[in-house]
């Protein structure tokens, strides 16, 4: 059946809506649990109940630097989670552009300070699995700074075409930890069990994926930016891709919600 370039053309924005969505539903899901579940016992010094989650290195008697290092990396995410969705919204950032640039800034900033303090617990605190997942994480933070610095500059050259898309980059590579956790879940699920997976994180699948969490999304990115000004038939390939994307994000929303997450409030 021939389908018309307009439907074909409507298919892409409608995919990655879909995505979008789901994504959100995902990310603030986190940002609750990270606020409940660590950064709030934190703040109360709580530290029984932080080390009650699943975290590798929780809170630590007299470990004053550590311990600020894990409050302002929970702290950070949370923050993150919550505003990152927002500035995806092409609706917001025309009506409220001044929220937008305080409210990008904001995410930068604190994509920043998540970096830093997270290179600082995995190399100096030691709260790693293994040395390759802690490679990776540091290849994530690198990523991270440089798309972060490019999307800042991209907006004050005022070349904002340019702009969104480092900007849609940079998010993808600060949501690489909870990518991680939706990937891994969603694969434990579809598989009934662990197949390729280990405790420690070096399991087959397990190292394609501590790199394959951030590197993935900014290949489906990629092939979205390019498919905008592709053929119908680009187009239609791609909106497929982003729809399995969302089905994929969903899913793993929704066993880690169950698995990870719910457990714990």
């Amino acid at each position: 059946m021939h389908v018309d370039p307009p439907v074909v053309s409507r298919l892409l924005p409608w995919a990655a809506r879909a995505w979008f969505v789901a994504a959100a539903a995902g990310q603030w899901l986190f940002a609750a649990y990270i606020v409940w579940v660590l950064a709030w016992p934190l703040l109360l010094g709580d530290g029984a109940a932080v080390n009650r989650t699943s975290l590798i290195t929780g809170h630590v008697a007299g470990d004053t630097l550590g311990n600020a290092s894990l409050l302002g990396h929970v702290a950070a995410a949370a923050v993150l989670n919550l505003l990152g969705v927002l500035q995806l919204v092409p609706a917001l950032r025309r009506s409220h552009p001044r929220w937008h640039r305080l409210a990008g800034r904001v995410f930068m900033t604190l994509s920043l300070v998540a970096v830093a303090s997270g290179l600082y617990m995995t190399w100096l605190r030691g709260s790693r699995l293994g040395d390759v997942s802690a490679i990776a994480i540091s290849f994530n933070g690198a990523l991270i700074g440089l798309a972060v610095t490019l999307a800042w500059r991209r907006a004050r050259q005022r070349r904002f075409a340019e702009h969104r898309r480092w900007a849609i980059r940079a998010f993808l590579l600060v949501s690489g930890v909870w990518t991680l956790r939706l990937g891994l879940m969603a694969w434990v699920l579809l598989n009934q069990g662990p197949r390729g997976n280990t405790p420690r994180l070096d399991g087959p699948f397990d190292l394609f994926w501590v790199f394959g969490c951030y590197l993935v999304p900014l290949v489906v990115a990629e092939l979205y930016f390019r498919a905008e000004r592709a053929t119908p038939v680009a187009q239609r390939a791609v909106a497929l891709l982003l729809g399995l994307c969302a089905v994929l994000t969903a899913l793993g929303t929704a066993a880690a919600f169950a698995f990870m997450w719910l457990p714990h409030f």
